[in-house]
């Protein structure tokens, strides 16, 4: 004879171990999302409060060729910050020597292989900056996001899916890695763990183009408030650089001629 109660309590048994299968992986997945939003929120916190920033940085650039080789251009440089309105960059590469300084009002690009430089007015502060730079002037600065004063607002619009993957080592230090995903791009952020959550390395993938390249800058040599060395954000011509106009100032990008818009790719 079979027992109904016994029946049913085994069936009852293996319905909820089913119900808590099914549920256990959104749960862990929505509690992954809350902790990788909050770790990307601390950091922006973190860099908006500080009024003083000095870096140096390395970067890979990848390029799809139209026979579909992939190739990878790398730079190096330096920046320092003062908010809200002053910055000073340089970027060294195999097909360009350049240097950017906005002192609040002027904003100067030098292209040190030329001795080349143009200004423009661009009153304003930082993030006013960045801006002006993508969209009159068409020289976007990749990464720049990090510079925001909030860059969790910037980095999160049109994220549709997050992953905290746990922890890396970047340059020694040890940090909290980071992905996320948008309609055009994936990205990636791995942030120094402790009292300074910086970002030591950011990885843009174009989702949207062959082989989707990619875009990473990693951070180095981090220093905030008065370990950052003094500068007065002006422009100094020391070099005697002639100046000329915007769009006589070429052979600043991080690609060689035949890579840029138009060129024999």
């Amino acid at each position: 004879m079979i027992s109904l109660r016994s029946k049913t309590t085994k069936i009852s048994k293996a319905t909820l171990l089913a119900a808590a299968l099914s549920l256990s992986a959104p749960l862990a997945a929505n509690a992954d999302e809350t902790h990788a939003k909050s770790m990307l929120k601390a950091m922006s916190d973190y860099m908006a409060a500080q009024q003083m920033i000095s870096f140096g940085y390395d970067t890979n650039l990848e390029v799809v060729t139209s026979d579909h080789q992939k190739l990878l251009f790398a730079s190096s440089g330096t920046a320092a910050l003062s908010r809200p309105d002053k910055i000073r960059a340089t970027r060294d590469g195999g097909f360009a020597s350049v240097e950017m300084i906005f002192d609040g009002k002027t904003l100067t690009l030098l292209g040190k292989n030329a001795n080349l430089y143009a200004q423009a007015e661009v009153p304003g502060d930082l993030d006013h900056l960045i801006d002006e730079l993508r969209d009159k002037f068409h020289r976007p600065v990749p990464g720049a996001d990090l510079l925001t004063s909030n860059v969790y607002d910037v980095l999160m619009d049109g994220v549709t899916d997050i992953k905290d993957l746990g922890s890396g080592v970047i340059g020694g230090t040890e940090c909290d890695h980071l992905a996320f995903r948008a309609k055009e791009v994936d990205w990636q952020i791995w942030i120094a763990q402790g009292e300074s959550p910086y970002p030591c390395r950011y990885v843009i993938t174009s989702k949207e183009v062959d082989q989707g390249p990619q875009y990473s800058v990693q951070v180095r040599d981090w220093k905030v408030g008065s370990e950052v060395a003094a500068d007065d954000f002006a422009f100094k011509n020391t070099t005697d650089a002639k100046k000329v106009e915007a769009t006589e100032l070429t052979d600043t990008d991080e690609l060689p001629s035949q890579f840029s818009p138009g060129g024999n790719q």
